[in-house]
């Protein structure tokens, strides 16, 4: 099995685990990847996924033994995205991407903890997730640059939003490594950490994360994420209605101010909650 799951209460650990290929994606582990995710999202006991690539690699990018025996003009049709969207709002009503989960829309935080390479499709992955942590020796790239295989997993969508058109057209265009510590200066990483502990470090915060009332952490998450092309008076507006209409001051808010009240998390203190 080149998927599985590590859970440690609220906490998924989502493995990909072809070491042998330097976890290059395949048709069947991308499949796995999907459902694995889509598990997560459904579970009503999950609350954060790390996403981590065994064997000192995050993902070296698409299969290319397995797109080398592609045929046809248009060898992924089965994976063409529909032109009207359905009514499942988190993605999983359209084909997964070729790499996997991709396409997926979700309510809860994705931690990417990345070693070794994350290049061409592997890249596409890691921007897939709400923010990564990588390891010093650890780069990015797009490397199928040098094969004529184009960003098909949302790369020209995501890595310009993250770190603006121009630098995002030159990592693209040139398709060379970019490496941690520079990640880090233009915002495609959060963290750099010693090799061998992206895991751990990213565990260690999807902890945190997971034990704060989870419908305010998705809120704040989903307004976020769908700031990209308001105005300031839309954003403000989706901002409020977003937390507002689904009552998340109701049912999380109000209690929570009990709790201050009371003693706890007091002087900035997060320990006792």
């Amino acid at each position: 099995m080149t998927v599985r799951v590590e859970k440690k209460e609220n906490v998924w650990t989502i493995i990909h685990s072809r070491p042998e290929a330097r976890n290059a994606m395949d048709p069947a582990s991308a499949d796995a990847l999907y459902e694995a995710f889509i598990d997560f999202e459904n579970n009503n006991e999950a609350s954060v996924a790390v996403f981590w690539g065994e064997g000192g690699a995050f993902c070296a990018g698409w299969d290319l033994k397995y797109a080398s025996s592609l045929k046809g003009v248009n060898p992924l049709k089965s994976l063409n995205i529909p032109d009207k969207r359905k009514a499942n709002q988190n993605g999983s009503d359209i084909p997964r991407g070729p790499l996997g989960p991709t396409r997926l829309e979700l309510t809860k935080p994705v931690i990417g903890a990345i070693s070794g390479p994350a290049v061409a499709g592997g890249m596409e992955l890691a921007l897939w997730c709400d923010f990564r942590i990588m390891e010093k020796s650890s780069y990015l790239g797009v490397y199928c640059r040098r094969w004529g295989i184009p960003l098909i997993d949302g790369g020209t969508v995501r890595l310009p939003r993250i770190v603006g058109q121009g630098r995002a057209l030159e990592i693209t265009l040139t398709g060379r490594k970019v490496k941690a510590d520079e990640c880090l200066n233009i915002g495609l990483c959060e963290y750099v950490v010693e090799d061998g502990t992206s895991r751990k470090k990213a565990e260690e915060i999807a902890k945190t994360i997971a034990k704060f009332p989870q419908e305010c952490v998705k809120a704040d998450r989903k307004s976020i994420l769908n700031q990209n092309n308001l105005s300031l008076k839309e954003g403000l507006f989706f901002e409020w209605n977003n937390s507002m209409q689904n009552e998340i001051l109701y049912k999380e808010g109000i209690k929570g101010a009990g709790s201050f009240s009371k003693g706890q998390g007091r002087h900035g203190s997060f320990e006792d909650l």
